[in-house]
């Protein structure tokens, strides 16, 4: 049986210009409210809003997806020509902080609900850090060919030729 087809099967690329920002810890008042850091929630809503610019008026997909996500970081000022042009080239990687995990959380809350129905879509995840002249945060999402396993998702998958094990009534 062939499953329903999804309206976008292509890859969608998002775009967070600027420095990347990672996704900050829950800070709890002294009341014991937990809440999201403020540069945190700036940052999410400026990725949604380059989601939404990325998808114009496609509705968020609802098959199985991975992301890939390039953490393009600043190169520090104080650092000297030599080591400058390592970075450009790819030769020095950032190994600092914050995590590559952290970065992958906050690109993540800003494709929910946008690009993707839910964040538990994303199956598979390709991340890296690197140095770039110019610094942003770049997510590719890409529909996978299958179909969701949860009872509430609907099971839907990209169009195009049926796969081997498929058999049609």
């Amino acid at each position: 049986m062939t499953a329903p087809v999804t309206s976008n099967p292509e890859p969608v690329t998002v775009v967070i210009a600027g420095e990347p920002v990672a996704k900050a810890r829950p800070r709890v008042t002294r009341r014991g409210i937990a809440y999201t850091p403020a540069h945190t929630r700036r940052y999410e809503a400026h990725g949604r809003l380059a989601a939404q610019l990325a998808m114009g008026d496609r509705p968020p997909i609802e098959v199985p997806v991975r992301l890939e996500l390039v953490v393009e970081l600043p190169i520090p000022d104080s650092w000297s020509g030599r080591r400058r042009a390592l970075a450009v080239t790819g030769d020095l990687l950032p190994t600092s902080r914050p995590d590559v995990d952290n970065y992958i959380k906050a690109g993540l809350d800003s494709l929910n609900q946008i690009v993707v129905r839910d964040d538990s879509l994303v199956v598979e995840i390709s991340a890296r850090k690197r140095f770039s002249i110019a610094p942003k945060l770049v997510m590719t999402v890409f529909p996978l060919r299958a179909a969701c396993s949860n009872r509430g998702a609907p099971n839907r998958r990209p169009s195009g030729p049926k796969l081997q094990h498929e058999v049609t009534p």
